[in-house]
């Protein structure tokens, strides 16, 4: 899920990185040229220590973008159950926390999304598999209710899709099934879980 935005971010990470060593180049080619006895203008080399800490940096930049997209674990919870309704609250912050949930097949389920990030690109999450679009308001709580018919893993997603995270279907004993891939071929293929949802807001 995350590897998608791998290339992107890295290409980034390596545009900083030769922009940093760039202009700093720029910048000792011009300060640090100091004219000849000839009157021509020689070049002053730059520093090694100064290479050095521009290419550190952009080490450093890569490293952390291929741990936060490779090696850090999504944060997961379970729902808890509530007079017959399975409720957690979502933060969006640079994000979702949780990010991975887990719910029972079968039972409603309602996602109090809190929305604290004002960026325009948490302002509406989407559920493809539940057709599900609904704008999250900030400093507001967002109820998005549906009822999950089938187990397995469903994506939701910012209006960018950029950030995302994952609501897990177990079945009633609990143990976690993964969505086998259906032919749209097979006459037999049972209707893809679009149960009914509500939506309300409470500030």
């Amino acid at each position: 899920m995350k590897l998608k935005h791998l290339p992107l971010t890295t290409l980034a990470s390596l545009g900083l990185t030769l922009t940093l060593a760039s202009s700093t180049l720029a910048q000792m080619n011009h300060d640090d040229m100091a004219p000849t006895s000839t009157g021509q203008f020689q070049r002053i080399e730059q520093p090694l220590w100064s290479k050095a800490a521009v290419t550190g940096a952009g080490l450093s930049l890569i490293g952390l973008e291929l741990w936060w997209f490779l090696l850090s674990q999504p944060k997961s919870r379970k729902a808890t159950t509530t007079g017959g309704v399975q409720a957690i609250t979502v933060t969006v912050d640079g994000g979702y926390d949780p990010s991975h949930i887990v719910v029972r097949a079968g039972q409603p389920v309602r996602l109090n999304f809190y929305r604290k990030d004002p960026s325009s690109c948490l302002e509406e999450v989407r559920f493809p598999d539940f057709r599900i679009a609904q704008a999250l308001p900030v400093n507001q709580t967002t109820a998005i209710e549906f009822t999950p018919t089938q187990p397995g893993r469903y994506e939701f997603a910012c209006g960018m899709n950029m950030f995302r995270g994952t609501v897990e279907v177990v079945a009633k004993e609990g143990d976690a099934v993964l969505p086998t891939p259906r032919s749209k071929a097979d006459p037999a293929e049972p209707p893809h879980p679009s149960a009914s949802h509500t939506v309300s807001e409470a500030a």
